[in-house]
């Protein structure tokens, strides 16, 4: 089946990390051999390029196209107003990827819309394809259903899109009771989680987890934080309890908008000794990275499905992760971790203190991640979209 995934989550040339995961499990997909697939990635373009919003009018920076793991990818631009504008993005999504989209849907005789997140990108997926008259399926990952439909404009958006889509799939339970809550029918949402590569994400030998710890200066206790630097990932929490943990180091992994202010309470906390900034780093890095850690942690206020964790677990190293999202979906073994239900810099201190007191064993924790593997989740698409076409 030839199918056109829609998504302004997906990597590219300038940012190659961004929305790696949705190029993940299209990859995954395309490599059974029944799917044929090529990308819509619709990217920002604000016309400031200097002051606060010069790191909007970055992203146009991509290249128009490109071919990512054999996979052809079109970068449409669409105008996006930062903070003001997230009303108008779906429409302006949908108008500057229309010709590109009907172009593609007609030439290569596209069988399946695949969309990802459902505001904006989603919207304007599925107006696009109920114009071309091609079965639109929709995922949610998080933000899109955990805060967008608080605002009504959007919700309504939401809910036009799920009537329009042959179906939706959501990528934990949580996110899938989220859905219906809101509105989505119950029987037109279905959970197929993210998956972790295994064979990526492993545990890497003695001798290079202590070549890794030397090269970043890690001679105690380490625990590691993975994602965008952001107010609502919680790093800040997780440096504010590190003041009460004198003996550990952090790794923090990442960059975003949150920077400046984490260094500045790094600095005048004292705290620059134990505190390791990496900025972002090549997925292969990863690896080395968790498995050099004792535990890594996860502080977010909201999550869909925090590949994080998985990715940890894969490589041995348990998790301490806020109550949020799809934790619990995961965090479902002692071997995996430990889940915070208080979301404060002291519970957090407490959790890390208690695990690395008691970790789990190493292998155990990489066995719970095996399970997690992207097999079930690609074949549970291969299976929804086969029925939709039969339909």
């Amino acid at each position: 089946m030839k199918i056109l995934t829609f998504t302004s989550l997906y990597p590219n040339a300038v940012n190659p990390q961004h929305g790696i995961f949705v190029e993940t499990r299209l990859r995954k997909l395309v490599e059974t051999g029944e799917v044929d697939a090529r990308v819509i990635a619709p990217i920002q373009s604000f016309p400031v390029t200097v002051g606060p919003f010069a790191r909007y009018a970055a992203y146009a920076a991509a290249p128009a196209f490109e071919t990512r793991h054999g996979i052809d990818v079109h970068h449409p631009r669409f105008l996006s107003i930062p903070k003001v504008g997230m009303r108008l993005t779906p429409s302006s999504m949908a108008i500057s990827a229309r010709k590109l989209f009907r172009d593609i849907v007609e030439r290569e005789s596209i069988d399946l819309i695949d969309a990802h997140y459902f505001y904006p990108d989603g919207v304007a997926a599925a107006r696009l394809a109920a114009e071309t008259g091609v079965p639109c399926v929709i995922t949610g990952r998080g933000t899109d259903l955990n805060l967008f439909p608080e605002y009504p404009a959007a919700r309504r958006e939401i809910l036009n899109a799920v009537d329009r889509a042959a179906a939706c799939i959501t990528v934990s339970d949580a996110l899938r009771t989220r859905l219906i809550d809101i509105g989505a029918p119950a029987e037109k949402v279905t959970t197929l989680r993210n998956g972790v590569d295994i064979n990526l994400f492993a545990p890497v030998s003695a001798g290079d987890r202590d070549a890794i710890r030397r090269r970043h200066r890690l001679a105690g206790p380490t625990i590691i934080a993975v994602g965008n630097l952001a107010p609502e990932k919680g790093q800040m929490m997780i440096v504010d309890a590190l003041r009460s943990l004198p003996d550990v180091t952090l790794v923090l992994v990442g960059d975003g908008p949150d920077g400046g202010r984490l260094d500045t309470f790094i600095e005048d906390n004292n705290l620059a000794g134990r505190v390791r900034r990496l900025g972002r780093v090549p997925q292969s890095d990863l690896p080395g990275l968790y498995s050099a850690a004792d535990a890594s942690i996860l502080a977010s206020m909201r999550e869909g499905w925090p590949n994080v964790l998985l990715e940890s677990m894969a490589c041995g190293t348990p998790v301490i992760a806020a109550d949020v999202g799809a934790v619990r979906e995961m965090v479902t073994v002692p071997a995996a971790g430990v889940i915070v239900a208080d979301r404060t810099p002291a519970a957090f201190a407490e959790a890390i203190t208690g695990l690395l007191r008691s970790p789990p064993d190493r292998a155990a924790t990489r066995a719970h991640a095996e399970k997690f593997s992207w097999a079930e989740t690609t074949q549970g698409q291969i299976d929804l979209f086969r029925r939709i076409l039969e339909r």
